[in-house]
């Protein structure tokens, strides 16, 4: 199942908390991710800093596991929103019959 991953701020979590050492390790365990393939496409988003993934997983349960073996969301600084997606279905109407009298 593809899963959309939407990075959020947690409330209360300081800039100076995020130390290079931190960064290090999140940029680490994103690229072990990438490598399995349970992240499939990464990205930042241009208005703002904060993180999209597009997921691989067998569930929004599993997806939420693997997000939690980040060092960014064990630290408490940051969470995702996960959002389940499924294939676009309005293709099938090109192909449906025609409902002529």
């Amino acid at each position: 199942m593809r899963i959309l991953a939407i990075e959020r701020d947690v409330p209360g979590a300081r800039t100076d908390q995020y130390t290079p050492e931190l960064g290090k390790a999140e940029a680490r365990r994103v690229w072990e991710l990438h490598q399995d393939g349970t992240i499939r496409e990464l990205y930042f988003r241009a208005d703002q800093t904060s993180a999209v993934l597009a997921l691989e997983c067998p569930n929004v349960e599993a997806a939420q596991a693997v997000l939690d073996t980040l060092p960014l969301v064990q630290a408490g600084l940051i969470r995702f929103e996960i959002l389940p997606l499924r294939a676009y279905p309005g293709f099938a109407r090109l192909f449906a019959p025609s409902e002529r009298p």
